[in-house]
Parts: C-alpha cells; structure tokens; sequence
C-alpha cells in the first residue's frame, strides 16, 4: 500500500467538530501544468444516484475541460472514464462493480486509458479496499471532498504510472468559482448546501458527504443570475435537507429567506430538493405559496407510516407530526404535487407496522413514491440491528406498496384529463421521435405532439390522456 495514499475512514467521517467551515472563494486559475495536459485526449463521465451527483459531474466536466479534455459519448474513445458513484443502497454499489468489470476489457486493449472512481462509494473503507484488492484497472480514486485537486491527481496518475488514491474523510469546507459544463441548456442544478446532520440510522451519506455546511446567500445568488442571463428556464435548488439551510449560518429563516431572494430574481421555474420535515418553518410555508415562479411540487420523504420505525429511523418525526406539515401544504398549496421515499422491511417491521405505512399511503395518495426495500449500509446502526423479515416477505411488501402507489399515481393523473398545462419542453421523447417531451409545473411528464416547438420554450399542451407516470397531450 502506497505511503502517499490517503484512505477513508469511517471513523473520522462520524465526528462532528466545531471547527469552522472554511469559505475558499478566490477565482479558478488552472495551474500552467495542467493547462493542456487534456490536449487531443476525450473524456467520459458516468452518473449514478441523485442530483447533487450529477452537479458534482458537471464541475468534474468543467475542470477536465479546462484541462483541455473534450468529451465524449463512447467508452472505447475515451482516455479518460471517470465512474461518480452512489452508494446509498447495495443496488447502485453493485451497478457500479459491474461497470467496472465491463471496463477490463477496454484496460487491456488501452493500457494508457486512465479509469477513476470518484463520489460517495469511494468515501466508504470496505469499498476502497475491496476496488483496490479486486479491480486492478483502476488508476484513480478521489473521493466527494477533493473535486477541486482533479487536476493535480490526474496529472500524477497520468505521469507516474502508478495508482492514486486520495480521499479526505472530513467534514467538509466550501469551495466556490470552480468551473462547470452544465449538461441541460434550460435547467439548472444550483448547490444551496453540502452534507448532512441528520444521521438517519440507515443513512450513509452523512458520513459520505460530511457535515451540514451551507453557501452565503450572496455566492448562491450571484449563480442564480448567471443562469438567468445565459437563459436557463428552471433552477433547482440542491441540497441533502434544503430546509436546514442558513442554521450553520445562526440564520434563523435561512431556506425561506434564501427561496425568496431566489424568487424575486425572477426566474421562470424555481424547485428545491430534498425537504426533511423536521425542518419546516412557518415562513417556508408562507414564501412557497406567495410566489408563481416556485413550482407547486414537493418531495416529502416519509420512509415510513409507523411511529416506531420512525423513531428506529431516526426520523425525528412522527407521522402525525408529518401529516400535519402535508396537509398544511395542501391548504395552501391547492394544485401542488407530492413525491416521497418509502422503505420497506426495515430490520424487524411487523405486518401491523407495515400495514400502518399503506394507511398513510391511503391518507397521503402521493403522485409519485420512490419505493425501496431497506439495504443495509455498512457503519450505520441499523446495519448491525438483528433482522427477522425473509426477503421474500420484503419484496412482497415491496410488490403491495407499488400496486398502491401506482394506483394512486393513476388517480392523480387522471385529473389532468382534457385541461391545459404549461409545459417547459425538454426536446425530442428518446424513444420516439415525432413525440416531444417536459414537464409540467407539478412536475408531471408529459409526451406531446407539436408543430414548430422550441427546446426551452414553456408552451402550453393540452393533456389528451392521462397514464400512470405520464400524461400525453397536443401543444396547443
């Protein structure tokens, strides 16, 4: 094992100090031995897991950009493959272990083809052991706290032919002004804050993505208006619990006074996500009802309908709790939109606590549910509970809960029958081609036929027939 390697630890990634964040915000200027370091050599990027991944990826572009890389769509012509990983459920880990066997073959044939791993898996002990134990064709690793030294690990790898492997397990600092390829031209993704202080007992990411540390509204603000004058249409506002924005910051109405702010710029389409609701504010409430340009759409994780699980969660909430904040949202809010996360087969949940989880399905009659079976995260507590539940009762329950949730979806949808939406247009459907797609301001799908329509343009459409996760319709 490498002296100047700099491995993670799980141990060091669990304190929470009260060290200051430190705010390194000068402007990006690529180091002369990097400048063309890319020159005539073509990059790819593999996104896995959630949206602050995919704005991370944006940066890694933007830096391999500066470098002089140009990008690419095909494996076998890249120099560089660089994997940003999601380990939140052993699914997306098992995903990217196979990408990485896939990618052998491409080592072999290239010896100079440069692979890395970067993202939340890398932060995590037992992964980079078992990569560097097991997957020799990896060169790099880097882990969610080092994006900005991109092109420092890449210039050693690439010139001393040996492995780097360098992950921080801190928790965290904020780093501004680096530069970014955005992939969409009409939506952005806008970081607000990193990390998470929540610790969920079946959550990794806090210890994958450190400590709660918010940006200064003034950095925020100043990319909101960036995006605005080169004509993006819709930002989201990006966060592992957006509404504790500003408490690291000793602001008392942090999120609501920050979406404000964000509202008064005047953007078309403002969204935000993810919402714990333990964090709402009667000023929350208040702002997202006042304003136009805040979509009427909320993602609400419940993980479960039952108080004790909850409470074995680590939710800090109890359903009533919860069912108070929705419905308030409902009152407000009339035409809004909710999505959630639910967990089933938490390590020894009865068929009554289950049953309790389909109730508040039944109350709640979410538009859209992202529904998952517990996946047990090495180092979180709930990782070393005793568990009673077979698999197959799980993926029973799993089946239950997605019958209900795409009947309610269906429900949903079908009120949409005949009535004319604002739909902000994507581009071309990728399956069919005379078939245009984008959302609605309650962020339904919507496939839609057309004549003259304009990527970026918010059209109306009228909705011809509603399905379960998508409604079709005929720009008017």
């Amino acid at each position: 094992m490498s002296e100047n390697w700099s491995l993670p630890s799980l141990k060091d990634a669990k304190q929470r100090r009260r060290t200051e964040v430190q705010f390194i915000r000068k402007e990006f200027e690529l180091d002369e031995t990097y400048r063309e370091l890319g020159k005539h050599r073509r990059y790819i990027i593999h996104t896995y897991g959630c949206q602050a991944n995919e704005r991370d990826s944006e940066t890694i572009a933007g830096l391999l950009e500066a470098m002089g890389f140009t990008s690419t769509q095909h494996d076998e012509k890249a120099d560089i493959i660089l994997l940003n990983t999601c380990t939140i459920r052993e699914n997306a880990v098992n995903k990217v272990y196979g990408q990485i066997g896939n990618l052998k073959q491409l080592k072999q044939r290239n010896p100079e083809l440069l692979i890395g791993i970067c993202g939340c898996m890398t932060q995590e002990e037992v992964v980079v052991n078992k990569i560097l134990e097991t997957y020799h064709q990896v060169d790099l690793i880097f882990g969610t706290h080092n994006i900005h030294r991109l092109p420092e690990l890449v210039h050693q790898t690439m010139f001393t032919k040996e492995r780097t492997v360098e992950v921080f397990s801190k928790e965290g600092d904020i780093i501004e002004n680096l530069p970014a390829h955005r992939f969409g031209n009409y939506k952005a993704w806008i970081n607000i804050m990193y990390g998470c202080d929540k610790f969920c007992t079946y959550c990794i990411v806090p210890f994958t993505r450190g400590k709660e540390r918010s940006r200064l509204m003034e950095d925020i603000l100043s990319e909101v208006n960036e995006v605005l004058e080169d004509g993006y249409q819709e930002i989201t506002l990006l966060g592992q619990n957006v509404n504790a924005y500003g408490k690291d910051l000793k602001m008392d109405d942090g999120f609501a006074d920050l979406l404000e702010a964000v509202a008064l710029s005047g953007i078309p389409r403002i969204r935000f996500t993810t919402s714990h609701p333990w964090d709402f504010s009667e000023k929350m409430f208040n702002v997202i009802a006042k304003y136009d340009n805040i979509m009427p759409f909320i993602h609400l994780p419940l993980q479960s309908g039952n108080n004790d699980i909850l409470k074995l969660m680590g939710r800090r909430y109890t359903i009533e709790e919860y069912t108070e904040i929705f419905m308030k949202l409902k009152s407000l809010i009339p035409n809004c939109s909710f999505s959630t996360d639910i967990i089933v087969g938490f390590p020894n949940e009865s068929d009554e606590q289950f049953n309790d989880t389909l109730k508040a399905m039944d109350l709640f009659q979410f538009d859209n549910a992202y529904t998952f079976i517990f996946s047990a995260r090495e180092g979180t507590p709930a990782a070393k509970m005793e568990d009673s539940i077979s698999m197959e009762t799980k993926k029973e329950r799993l089946r239950i809960l997605n019958d209900k949730a795409r009947h309610y979806a269906y429900q949903n949808n079908l009120a949409y029958q005949d009535k004319v939406v604002k739909v902000l247009v994507d581009g071309l459907s990728k399956k069919d081609k005379s078939v245009y797609s984008g959302y609605t301001e309650t962020q339904k799908l919507v496939n839609f036929t057309g004549d003259n329509i304009v990527e970026g343009e918010i059209i109306e459409v009228k909705i011809t027939e509603p399905k379960s996760y998508f409604l079709l319709g005929k720009a008017l």
